[in-house]
Formats: C-alpha cells, structure tokens, sequence
C-alpha cells in the first residue's frame, strides 16, 4: 500500500489551496484518512480525519477554513484549505489507518500509513 500526495504550493495569506493522496495497493477498505502536518523542530500535528463513513475531526486550528473529504471508491482524500494564514506553513503528510487489503488469498488489516508530505507555503 503506497499514499501518493500532491497538490501543495506557495500561496499568499487569505489565498486557497487542494491537497489530495491518493492509496494504491490491493485495498479492500480504509478505515481513517487524514492530514498531519509539521513545521521543523516541532511534532507532526493532526489536521483533519474522515472516517470512511464520513465522520470528520479537525483541528482547532483550522476549523471553519479547512474541509476534508473523500472518495471510497478512488481510496483518496482530499483538503480544501481556505483563508490560509503563514502560520498554516508545513509539510503536509497523508495518512491512512487500518487499512485491510488483500494478501494472496487472506486480507490483512495494518495501521499508519503515511504519504510522502507536500509542502505548503503561506506568504504574508
């Protein structure tokens, strides 16, 4: 199972941009599909989840200005980052958990994946 993300930039403060990653692999279902994001020196902080039902978890942070969303059917997720501010500057890492896909003729269930991260960049 592979996460690809895309979709990051340089943008100016109150501008918009799309993040999406997309899993590939021989996945049955994905539980949790979210954005963490990290700034160096600091830890990598949860953005937002989506459970594949559709629950969503944001940060306070961004609430109001972010939306995640997802295709089940595409195994990817999506976050439209709106009014963006500098301090919304980081490397933004997709996650999937408890991912089951099919190995040979058994499906295996494992957790924390994570994409490569795309850089966001706000400018003031």
């Amino acid at each position: 199972v592979q996460l690809q993300a895309s979709g990051g930039g340089l943008v100016q403060a109150g501008g918009s941009l799309r993040l999406l990653c997309a899993a590939s692999g021989s996945i049955f279902s994905i539980n949790v599909m979210g954005w963490y994001r990290q700034t160096p020196g600091e830890e990598r902080e949860l953005v937002a989840t989506i459970t594949n039902g559709g629950r969503k978890k944001y940060s306070d942070s961004v609430k109001g200005r972010f939306t995640i969303s997802r295709d089940n059917a595409k195994n990817t997720v999506y976050l439209q980052m709106n009014a963006l501010k500098p301090e919304d500057t980081a490397v933004y890492y997709c996650n999937a958990d408890q991912v089951t896909y099919y190995d040979v003729t058994r499906l295996v269930t494992e957790s924390n994946y994570w994409g490569q991260g795309t850089q966001v960049t706000v400018s003031s």
